[in-house]
């Protein structure tokens, strides 16, 4: 999946930012209403997580903005206000579920899950496939030609950002944002090392390469023959 972070707390945007992208999703973050208003507007989400108090604009007018602009993208209110009234309000400001804070992140993980398929049954993904290298996302477990590939969280992440842009080539900076979330260069050496790691566990026993470098550019995940 997708998904848009509406959080003005750094703290708890980055828990569930780190929590989520380990578990294979894609993530981006607003850290006010009309940033996440914008984001939302201009981007292609599966869901939003919109807090109820954020500076700017307001979860309840964001959402409800962005119903009056005919975007139907599911949103899960997440918020500390959790009396029934504020419930309700959300509900009917737009929300397709609402959760209250403090919580639990597998209950948040399940209510995005089911929030996808319900609306959206095509893209809820559970699995991956380039050639016969697979990706159980909600088992998070990896195989290729039916051997299990024990990887690390990080190395799970990154080999599902890969697969989901297979044939494409995918650069240094864009691994940087999407799977280490860093937006400035650190200077280390972090992506090969972790892609020498993917390629011994993923390429090394097998027959056909999968991952390429592509020079000068970045990287490419393909399929057997390409």
């Amino acid at each position: 999946m997708r998904i848009l972070i509406v959080e003005d707390d750094a703290w708890a945007a980055n828990y569930v930012t780190k929590g989520l992208s380990e578990s294979g999703h894609i993530v981006d973050r607003a850290a006010d209403g009309i940033e996440g208003l914008e984001m939302a507007t201009a981007g292609s989400f599966d869901v939003l997580v919109v807090d109820r108090m954020l500076p700017r604009l307001d979860g309840l007018s964001m959402v409800e903005q962005l119903r009056a602009e005919g975007d139907a993208t599911p949103v899960l209110f997440l918020s500390a206000l959790g009396k029934v009234d504020d419930r309700v309000k959300g509900l009917k400001a737009g929300g397709d579920d609402y959760l209250v804070k403090p919580f639990a992140f597998a209950e948040l993980l399940a209510r995005l899950d089911a929030l996808v398929r319900r609306t959206s049954p095509e893209a809820a993904e559970t699995n991956l496939a380039v050639g016969d290298l697979e990706l159980d996302l909600m088992e998070r477990t990896a195989s290729r030609a039916g051997q299990s590939i024990q990887l690390q969280p990080r190395e799970f992440t990154l080999l599902a950002y890969l697969m989901r842009h297979a044939g494409q080539v995918v650069t240094r900076t864009m691994l940087l944002e999407n799977v280490w979330h860093y937006h400035f260069d650190p200077q280390t050496n972090v992506i090969d090392v972790h892609i020498s790691r993917l390629r011994g566990k993923i390429d090394k026993e097998f027959e056909t390469p999968l991952l390429e470098t592509v020079r000068g550019a970045g990287y490419r995940m393909r399929g057997p023959g390409k």
